[in-house]
């Protein structure tokens, strides 16, 4: 009986066991749809759009794979210092599209379904996208050889820096059930991308609870409802009502708040005519002012080139310097009293603003039904039945790697830790340790830290109206090094001005310009061939002379 007992409970133990390992098993085939680890070669397997704008055609090398575009060249490439390979990026200033069909087409309507992949910037990125596209199935009208920038697509994800631009996109496209159009929504406020040149893995994570998940190295950077209208733009749900597009505005309708006051008169005494400005009587010319002497004369020790042709090239002329008998003196040339500003100007006189007595307020056409408006409890997106890389790119050393759609989120978390983090951390490694050989690992680090930091405050929903200003002014610091701290105080000047603004100074307030004086840089000729004393002579000279133009200016 003993025995029986413990015959059964083990049997019920070894059963427990078994399902707990299935319902736990992270790495189930059948969660995982597409991966592409890119270490064969992807000759035969991905197409290479034939449009005019990136036909390309294959050419095999011993250790790599190449595709020659007519605008770009794809290649099957190691990331740099790794034995891993991608698909390359290689010449900038070109456009790419390749494209991969899978299997079978992807359903995004139920459960969860994760996009993830990585890129690595290697050069950097000034100008570029290096996001993916997927694509509806080919009965919405495409062709893979024809694939290209109008290739009708479900979801459009990942990486895009150019100017003021700086962020992950998420864009999805949705068919309006009640006219058939297929509306772009995007992902208002998303994250930017980050600003080094390491490997980073990219994560969009679809909940059968409406809501999208963004990441970007498996942290979290924004979480959003497909519902919800303040996520994105234009919202999913288009408005009940809009505006009659055949109202219009009454001509007798005054929406002019303020008018001229029609009884004011202007005041006797007002001249218009009176100037800006007027010339200091009070101005006495500078004892020691050299009249006859010009500021600028001929450079004595120029010499006409032997190959100048006065038929073909006309009369040589020297060229001129600064006089330096002006140098010592407070000028030169005829004086002139110096302007200053007319006490009695008042300009043009207009009449004051007052109160309009028939103003109506602002006019707007009254609302009507949307004919377009419709509910939806969840979106009713498109399959996936394709994955394309449509890009056009200022950089080279864009690499695509390990591209994933699964059905479980710890899938995609098991391959961001045996596929990135790996890499991640050896190139992590390896950028600290060219720091600390170069000196620079503090500065740099602390740049760094600053940069992301700022990159980050720029993300702040509430920022948004003033994003493309402090991107701008970061984007400056980063590509000037002698400016950096400059254009940083400015940003920072500005975020916490805003900040400052939005608490105590109401709505609409207009963001600040901060400019940065540019740094004059002395260019150097090659046909400059005088010593290095006679070069600082005549830079003597020159400065000089330029103080004395400085002094009588100011007098």
């Amino acid at each position: 009986m003993m025995m029986g007992r413990l015959a059964l409970l083990l049997l019920f133990a070894f059963a427990s066991l078994q399902l707990f390992c299935f319902a736990d098993d992270d790495n189930n085939d059948d969660d995982v749809v597409f991966y592409e680890s890119f270490e064969e070669s992807f000759e035969g397997r991905w197409i290479v759009s034939n449009k005019d704008d990136y036909k390309g055609l294959v050419a095999l090398g011993v250790d790599i794979d190449v595709v020659f575009g007519a605008a770009g060249l794809w290649k099957h490439s190691k990331s740099e210092g790794h034995e891993d390979y991608g698909l390359l990026v290689s010449e900038k200033a070109r456009k790419y599209a390749i494209v991969k069909v899978v299997d079978e087409p992807v359903s995004l309507k139920d459960g969860t379904t994760v996009l993830q992949f990585e890129t690595r910037l290697q050069s950097g990125i000034e100008c570029g996208g290096a996001y993916i596209k997927f694509l509806r199935p080919q009965e919405a009208g495409w062709k893979p050889e024809e694939f290209d920038n109008e290739s009708p697509y479900s979801i459009m994800f990942g990486p895009d820096k150019c100017g003021t631009t700086n962020k992950v996109h998420f864009i999805f496209k949705h068919k309006n059930p009640k006219n058939g159009e297929y509306v772009e929504h995007h992902l208002k406020y998303p994250p930017s991308v980050p600003s080094d040149k390491l490997t980073h893995v990219y994560t969009a994570t679809l909940k059968r609870d409406k809501e999208v998940k963004i990441m970007i190295d498996g942290e979290e950077k924004k979480k959003a409802n497909f519902l919800a209208a303040e996520d994105f733009d234009p919202p999913l749900i288009p408005a009940k009502t809009i505006p009659d597009p055949d109202d219009k505005k009454p001509e007798d309708w005054d929406d002019k708040e303020k008018i001229p006051d029609p009884n004011a008169v202007k005041p006797d005494d007002w001249d218009e005519d009176a100037p800006m400005e007027i010339e200091d009587e009070e101005a006495v010319k500078p004892e020691g002012w050299l009249d006859d002497e010009p500021e600028e004369i001929d450079d004595p020790e120029a010499t006409k080139p032997e190959d100048w042709d006065d038929e073909e090239d006309g009369v040589w002329e020297p060229p001129k310097m600064y006089n330096p008998k002006c140098a010592i003196a407070p000028g030169c040339g005829e004086w002139k009293r110096p302007m200053k500003s007319n006490p009695a100007y008042k300009g043009k006189w207009s009449p004051p603003l007052i109160d309009n007595p028939n103003y109506k307020g602002v006019w707007k056409a009254r609302e009507i039904p949307n004919p377009n408006y419709f509910e939806l409890d969840k979106p009713d997106f498109e399959p996936i039945a394709a994955i394309g890389i449509e890009i056009w790119t200022m950089q080279e050393g864009i690499l695509f790697d390990n591209i994933l759609i699964a059905k479980n989120e710890k899938v995609a978390k098991s391959y961001r830790e045996t596929k990135w983090k790996p890499k991640f951390e050896v190139e992590k490694e390896r950028q600290q340790a060219e720091e600390e050989a170069s000196g620079l690992d503090f500065l740099a680090s602390i740049k760094r830290k600053v940069f992301n930091a700022l990159y980050q405050i720029a993300d702040i929903p509430f920022l948004s109206n003033y994003k493309p200003q402090i991107l701008d002014h970061i984007k400056k610091a980063e590509k000037q090094p002698n400016l950096t701290m400059g254009v940083l105080v400015s940003t920072v000047a500005i975020i916490l001005t805003i900040f400052l603004k939005l608490i105590f100074g109401g709505k609409n307030q207009q963001c600040p310009r901060i400019e940065t004086k540019p740094v004059p840089v002395v260019a150097e000729t090659s046909d400059d061939q005088g010593s290095d004393g006679e070069k600082v002579e005549k830079a003597e000279k020159n400065e000089a002379a330029a103080a004395a133009r400085r002094r009588r200016r100011e007098t």
